[in-house]
């Protein structure tokens, strides 16, 4: 993982953690995140239509930083990294998988919730690492408590972020960003409900980076 893909990810704040059901819906969405201020993407590998979505958001707006998230195999890191996914984000921590996307130039940012799995990290070279599932995992005092230390590594919380407690993780040192699905519910993307998103996107960007 480059610091350059960790300060690009630190600089939006917020990530869109994204369920895409139609591939229909990947261009109108991307189109919403871009217009209205928050050019990056983490689209889930929970519906066959993953792949083919980051591939439709690539092409349609290069600009994009798009990832894939919930890859869970090597044959998923293949998927994701022939449609155009920069990175893959994963809900816990593989080795078998960090060591491929490693081999395969493929940035990953595993999922941890303990000092266990931190140093496991920290022994394949990893220290960008999501923090998940946040809220279940003892939130905001769980975060400060597993970075105590191990000053070397940050952390990107996700599961059950809110716009209600978004700011409260972002103020914790080295958090470097959070993942959040409230201005990208999959109800209203389902419904196409792009001006809807589009305020809510607005607002995350307001609220996150003032």
């Amino acid at each position: 993982m480059s610091q350059a893909l960790i300060d690009q990810l630190a600089s939006f704040k917020v990530i869109p953690v994204i369920q895409i059901n139609s591939v229909e819906q990947a261009v109108p969405l991307a189109k919403t995140l871009v217009e209205n201020g928050l050019p990056v993407a983490e689209v889930t590998f929970r519906t066959e239509a993953a792949a083919e979505a980051i591939r439709l958001m690539r092409d349609a707006y290069p600009e994009m930083c798009i990832g894939a998230g919930t890859v869970l195999t090597a044959e998923q890191v293949d998927r994701a990294k022939a449609a155009g996914a920069e990175f893959v984000v994963a809900p816990g921590l593989n080795p078998n998988t960090v060591r491929y996307c490693q081999s395969n130039n493929m940035p990953v940012i595993p999922g941890v919730n303990n000092p266990s799995q931190i140093e496991q990290a920290l022994e394949l070279g990893l220290t960008f690492l999501k923090f998940f599932p946040a809220e279940a995992s003892g939130g905001v005092a769980m975060v400060k408590a597993l970075l105590a230390p191990y000053v070397d590594i940050s952390l990107m919380p996700t599961g059950g972020i809110s716009k209600s407690n978004v700011s409260e993780y972002l103020a914790v040192d080295r958090v470097a960003c959070c993942g959040g699905t409230w201005m990208v519910a999959p109800t209203l993307i389902e419904q196409g409900q792009w001006e809807e998103i589009g305020r809510l996107v607005r607002e995350a960007v307001a609220l996150t980076q003032g």
